[in-house]
């Protein structure tokens, strides 16, 4: 007989423990869930108490049978399935299937792959947590019931292939509310007013504040052009003078490691990585990976979480480390952690550590050669986030000044770098402006060199992106880390958004099913019914509440608005919008549908005629060199672009997309480019230097 059995979900994480382990063990895989409810029908005995009835899940046959067959021949069993809420209900089915006892101590969980964390693991064995599992149960029964019962309806209603669910439904509202905001949007008009200032030969600039009055100043919003005209013509008339100088400095303290939310978010922004894709990189990176000199060994710390904890021994090591290659002042020697309220729920989850580097002395550069390029980018991610956060704060010499035009204030102030501290090796996106300005005193005259003026409108709220949307969702506490990235897939596998320049736009479909759920559920899917839901899930788990009377109060209310809606909805029919093109297989006006990757052109001739085509939008500006129309296209990776109707007679190309304003110095066309605080409206002639920026107010 063999002596010790460990079961873990995935053969990847079998072969790395398996190594760290030995002879005397023996690591087996589940390959995730080994029980379920079933799929053709609800598997839920509501009348029994709403008893879940599960099943084996299809295809799983072969590896139970090999468990069991491995557990006959072991003296000890462990159920090492990963440390949350889900891993927790894995173990249990297992130790049904297995007839283990639930109370021995059969659980080991472990936060990180590493031989001394497993280890550790398999001397501590504690029994299966109940309440874990229960909050699990409660999760699944409840999504089942909601998913279950209104998906069907809206089957019958609206079309085949619909979903509806808890999370998934208040995503697409976000997103369906947000293009709202957008349409109703009416953009207003302001003015600026920017001084350029002379003193020893240097030119410097201050912004327009308003007006000094009692020696309190009062903030001016110009709105039209007459009124800055009027303000210009009375600064003309003044004499400038320093009226304040104040010189400090700030602290920028280090960001916190990473959750789950966080990584996606900061993956998205800066290596372009979907949360799908960096979860399934994460996920590689904790299982485990061959480094060269080393063997397999996991790199990160396991990856659902919501807490910015690191362990105490994790915290030592990375201190010695910043020390030693740094020095002292680089260290903050400090805790980095906090603890906080969500906006609409209880305090986050704090079960295990931040994703984190399993150790320090791995540096990115150093494995860079066991790695795909992937995994390098996002292990490098997280190695330097992580050891930023237990280094010291960056420190700036600050500088305020204030100019005096009569009763006008002008102002400007700015910040240089003193000490970079965890800006060492961590990348900051946010610019700093950086003092240029020459030596003040209060009271001094400075010579005015010119006013500059420019228009600016107030630009509507921007549209989620992967990384906006996943920020709002955990703000509002709605979903947790592991339920991100599936709903994400889900909410564009169903057709209800569609990625538009990395942004989500949602469908006529989106707008149709989330109008109907919020007539007929608006109780159920809505952001706080979501989010306070959440928050008896985590009371659950903490054995605060039986699962089943959650269960039953939502039940009570549920399935009387569900009969409801089953009477008063009636059936709607979702018309395809028909073009003027025709459609050169057939002879039929093609009709607008929408994948995945937003609208395209299909024949409503369909099966017999599959002809396709890109679906193209046409600006309203001519093409400057055919006169045909400028079209908006998409390379094959969904990027857009902008070219000629008239392609391929015609090869007209440009990535900003052209406005129907000629360029004040060439005549050529302009062109523009909407960033996050700014737009650039530039000659698409690269000849020409024209070029306009333009900040965005929201």
């Amino acid at each position: 007989m063999q002596k010790n059995l460990v079961i873990v979900e995935s053969p990847a994480k079998a072969k790395t423990i398996g190594k760290f382990l030995g002879k005397n063990y023996k690591v087996k895989a589940s390959v995730g869930h080994v029980r379920d409810l079933p799929k053709s029908t609800l598997g839920i005995d509501i009348e029994n108490d709403f008893e879940p009835k599960y099943i084996t899940i299809r295809g799983k046959g072969p590896v139970i049978k090999e468990l069991k067959r491995e557990a006959k021949k072991s003296n000890k069993i462990y159920l090492a399935t990963d440390p949350d809420r889900e891993g927790e209900a894995i173990s249990w089915h297992l130790s049904h299937i297995l007839g283990l006892d639930e109370k021995d101590p059969v659980r080991i969980e472990f936060n990180e792959i590493t031989k001394e964390a497993v280890s550790r693991a398999i001397r501590n064995p504690r029994p299966i947590n109940r309440d874990l599992v229960d909050a699990q149960q409660a999760r699944r029964v409840l999504d089942r019931l909601v998913g279950y019962k209104i998906s069907p309806l809206l089957w019958r209603k609206i079309r085949k292939g619909l979903s509806a669910g808890r999370v998934q439904s208040v995503a697409v509202k976000l997103v369906c509310d947000r293009e709202k905001e957008i349409k109703k949007f009416v953009p207003k008009e302001y003015w600026s007013i920017k001084g350029i200032f002379k003193k020893n030969k240097r030119d410097f600039e201050a912004s327009f504040y308003g007006e000094l009055k009692d020696n309190k100043e009062i903030k001016m919003d110009l709105k039209s052009k007459k009124e800055v005209e009027e303000v210009i013509k009375r600064l003309e008339k003044e004499k400038y003078f320093i009226h304040e100088v104040k010189k400090g400095t700030k602290r920028r303290n280090p960001y916190f490691p990473y959750t789950t939310s966080t990584l996606q978010q900061d993956a998205s922004k800066k290596l372009g990585f979907s949360a799908k894709k960096t979860m399934v990189i994460a996920q590689q990176l904790y299982e485990g990976v061959d480094v060269k000199g080393e063997g397999t060994v996991g790199l990160i710390t396991y990856i659902r979480t919501d807490s910015t904890r690191i362990s105490k021994e994790a915290m030592k090591e990375t201190n010695d480390f910043i020390i030693k290659n740094y020095g002292k002042d680089y260290s903050s020697n400090r805790s980095n952690r906090k603890k906080v309220k969500r906006e609409k729920s209880g305090d986050i989850q704090d079960a295990h550590e931040a994703i984190r580097a399993t150790s320090v002395n791995r540096r990115p550069e150093d494995i860079k050669e066991s790695l795909s390029p992937d995994q390098y980018k996002l292990y490098k991610l997280i190695w330097e986030r992580f050891v930023a956060s237990q280094m010291s704060a960056a420190v700036y010499e600050t500088l305020s000044i204030k100019i005096r035009a009569g009763d006008y204030i002008f102002r400007a102030s700015g910040s240089k770098l003193k000490f970079d501290g965890f800006m060492r090796i961590y990348n900051v996106t946010e610019k700093e402006n950086n003092i240029n300005f020459p030596n003040f005193k209060e009271g001094e005259e400075v010579k005015l060199h010119k006013l500059n003026s420019n228009q600016h409108f107030t630009q509507p709220p921007a549209r989620y992106t992967e990384a906006t949307l996943i920020k709002v969702l955990e703000e509002l506490g709605i979903g947790r880390p592991s339920t991100y990235s599936p709903t994400i897939s889900t909410i564009l596998n169903r057709e209800y958004v569609i990625l538009e320049n990395r942004s989500f736009k949602p469908t006529e479909l989106g707008f149709l099913v989330t109008e109907l759920l919020e007539k007929y559920f608006k109780n159920i899917i809505n952001e706080e019914f979501t989010a306070d839901m959440e928050e008896k899930l985590d009371e659950i788990a903490d054995g605060k509440f039986s699962w089943k009377k959650v269960i039953e109060e939502f039940y009570s209310e549920f399935h009387k608005v569900l009969e409801v809606a089953e009477k008063e909805i009636e059936k709607i029919e979702i018309k395809d919008e028909v073009t003027d093109v025709i459609c050169e297989k057939c002879g039929k006006n093609m009709v607008v549908k929408y994948g995945r990757y937003g609208k395209f052109l299909a024949c409503p001739g369909y099966p017999e005629c599959k002809n396709t085509k890109p679906f193209l939008e046409e600006l309203d500006v001519d093409c400057p060199r055919c006169g045909g129309k400028v079209v908006e296209r998409k390379t094959k990776k969904g990027r857009r672009f902008y070219g000629c109707s008239n392609y391929p007679k015609c090869n007209f190309m440009s990535w900003d997309q052209p406005i129907d304003k000629k360029c004040p110095e060439c005549g050529d066309i302009l062109v523009k480019r909407v960033n996050k605080n700014s737009t650039t409206i530039k000659c698409i002639n690269k000849s020409c230097d024209y070029k306009k920026i333009e900040k965005n107010i929201k």
